[in-house]
C-alpha cells in the first residue's frame, strides 16, 4: 500500500489543504497528514510548528485560535476525516508532544473512522495513546539519524502495528525481517518510486 505525503501538491494544490486531500482520495490514495493543536484545542492539519515557512508569519500554531487560522484555509482534522468517507487510510502524524487530555480528545474525534493510524516521532504520544485505548492502530516513526538497534527494539513491541522509516533503511536486511508493516518515507522521485514500489509500502510525494 502506498500513502501520499501531505496530499497531492502542485501549482493548484498546497500541502495539507482540503483540496490536496480531495484530489488524493479521487486517485484512491491513502494520505499522511500532520496535526497540531491550536490554542483553543482544535486539531488542524499542518506540518510546521509555525506559520513562517508557508505564510511568512512568525506565529506558533499552539498560540493561535482556530478562527484566526481559518482564513489561511488550514483544515481541521475532522474535516479531512469526513472527506475520506471512511474509505482511505489516514496516517495521522502527531507533531508536538500532546497532553493526555488532548489525546483523549483525539481518540474521541477519530473513533468512528476505522482507517486512522496514529504515528509520531515523539514516541511518548504513541505510548500514551495506547494507555487510553489499547486497540488504536499506531506506528512509531524513525528518522535517518536513528539507529538500526533502536528500530529493532521497538520492532519487538507487540502493541506497535507499524514502523515508519526513513528511506535510508529500505535495503537493510535486519529491518526487513521485522514482522511488522513498514512504511518508508519520503519517496520524492519517480525513479525511486519505480525501484521500490513493488516490494515496499511507500510514503511518497506527488511524482
Amino acid at each position: 500500500m502506498h500513502i501520499i505525503h501531505r496530499g497531492i501538491v502542485n501549482k493548484n494544490y498546497k500541502e495539507n489543504f482540503l483540496e490536496s486531500f480531495r484530489a488524493s482520495f479521487k486517485k484512491k490514495f491513502g494520505i499522511e497528514t500532520d496535526i497540531h493543536a491550536t490554542k483553543d484545542n482544535e486539531f488542524v492539519c499542518f506540518h510546521d510548528f509555525t506559520l513562517k515557512r508557508i505564510f511568512k508569519i512568525n506565529q506558533s500554531i499552539k498560540n493561535i485560535n482556530y478562527i484566526d487560522l481559518k482564513k489561511f484555509k488550514i483544515p481541521l482534522l475532522k474535516e479531512v476525516l469526513e472527506l475520506s468517507k471512511n474509505k482511505f487510510p489516514i496516517f495521522i502524524e502527531i507533531k508536538p508532544l500532546l497532553k493526555k487530555k488532548l489525546l483523549y480528545k483525539l481518540i474521541n474525534e477519530t473513533r468512528k473512522f476505522k482507517k486512522c493510524i496514529f504515528i509520531s516521532f515523539k514516541h511518548q504520544n504513541i505510548y500514551d495513546l495506547l494507555k487510553i485505548n489499547s486497540k488504536v492502530k499506531v506506528g512509531i516513526s524513525f528518522s535517518n539519524k536513528d539507529s538500526v538497534k533502536s528500530i529493532l527494539k521497538y520492532g519487538l513491541n507487540n502493541k506497535i502495528n507499524y514502523l515508519i522509516l526513513d528511506k535510508k533503511f529500505l535495503d537493510n536486511k535486519k529491518i526487513e525481517i521485522i514482522d511488522k508493516e513498514k512504511y518508508y518515507y519520503t519517496i520524492k522521485t519517480r525513479k525511486e518510486f519505480l525501484k521500490y514500489n513493488k516490494n515496499n509500502n511507500l510514503i511518497f510525494e506527488n511524482l
